[in-house]
């Protein structure tokens, strides 16, 4: 998403990533290139911040005729805040859901309603607690299961990276929470806001709301800025049949933590604390993250050409890949996205495939 986190991969013994820049129209002016090995097997696209970079970039990707992206793995790799009580310091995390949290009505917390819990509530509903019956189709997400087992599998063959630094700051959170104890692989879901919060209100705020659009299954851990964005682009790839939903992969290393420890206030958390986590959470991408691009790699031909099965449904909230979401609320009120869905489809079905040039495993 932003340079350090891509630098990690350069100068590393495993492949040089540098060696093939193929510039892209439409992608970032500050990151114009795609970097790929010299075989073209490996290639690592910095998309930029938050969601307008994101889906600007990878939409500018997707319809590149400079590669053929359809069977090509995507791991989404970058850091996040995390929620103690789910995760610490250090994690590697993969997410099954993708929840735009921040996609919702807001009030100023000065002027909450005396009946709300929140200041945030869900679009096209009148409480915090009621399904969003204003669904623009991009509230949700999910990935294929079986690719991020496999996915966890190879990150749990690393050895993590920590700090002195992180190891004291998450001492404050006491041993009853998970932000406790040292960096781990953990299997947890992500939500996009592009704004960058702080404060244990609005973060359970965001969490119930994850909770909620999933149906009970999601559960919040960490938070960034980009991956629905990210999602949505793919997604849209997909009906055109120019990359595949199912080989996508969402992890999220943490960086720091989403709320105070008790007794600390929300702007010492966001602003002037040194919590130690930043170098672990860029170190444990390529720490963690090699060893699934490795095993993708070394495992091609028999494993992962042919694609991995889902067992669960993948796709957005509207069901525009095929399939029922097994999240969210089938009916909503007086909604004209709903009521569009199977004209967008159709209309989708009838868009010619783009072949595409070059050769891509894994971006």
């Amino acid at each position: 998403m932003f340079p350090p986190e891509g630098e990690v991969w350069y100068g590393i013994p495993d492949f040089d990533l540098l060696a093939n820049n193929i510039t892209v129209p439409g992608l970032s002016p500050l990151y114009p290139a795609v970097h790929c090995t010299e075989n073209n097997d490996v290639c690592q696209l910095i998309i930029g911040e938050a969601e307008v970079n994101a889906a600007s970039s990878v939409t500018a990707l997707v319809l590149s005729p400079q590669f053929d992206l359809t069977s090509t793995y995507f791991l989404i790799a970058g850091i996040a805040g995390v929620n103690p009580h789910q995760g610490t310091l250090g994690d590697v995390t993969f997410a099954r859901y993708a929840v735009q949290a921040a996609l919702q009505y807001e009030f100023d917390a000065r002027e909450i309603p005396a009946n709300f819990s929140t200041g945030y509530f869900p679009q096209g509903s009148t409480s915090p607690s009621e399904y969003p019956q204003s669904i623009y189709g991009t509230e949700a997400f999910e990935v294929n299961a079986a690719l991020r087992e496999l996915a966890v599998g190879y990150a749990r063959q690393a050895v993590l990276n920590d700090s002195t630094e992180a190891q004291a700051y998450r001492a404050n959170y006491g041993p009853a929470m998970l932000g406790s104890q040292p960096p781990s692989v953990r299997k947890c879901d992500v939500t996009t806001s592009d704004t960058y919060f702080s404060g244990t209100l609005i973060s359970e705020a965001l969490g119930n709301y994850t909770t909620l659009v999933t149906n009970g299954t999601g559960v919040y851990c960490t938070t960034a800025q980009e991956d629905n964005a990210t999602l949505e682009a793919l997604l849209r790839g997909a009906v055109a049949k120019l990359v595949d939903f199912s080989r996508i992969i969402i992890m999220r290393t943490a960086s720091d933590f989403d709320r105070p420890y008790p007794g600390e206030s929300d702007l010492q958390n966001l602003i002037y604390e040194e919590q130690g986590g930043i170098e672990p959470a860029l170190t444990n991408i390529y720490l963690a993250g090699i060893q699934i691009v490795n095993g993708i790699l070394n495992d091609w031909t028999s494993t992962y050409l042919s694609g991995i099965p889902a067992p669960n449904y993948i796709g957005d909230i509207l069901g525009t890949l095929g399939g029922t979401p097994d999240f969210g609320n089938p009916n909503f009120n007086n909604n004209p996205v709903k009521r569009d869905v199977d004209r967008v489809k159709r209309g989708a079905s009838g868009l010619g495939r783009r072949r595409l040039r070059g050769a891509w495993k894994l971006q």
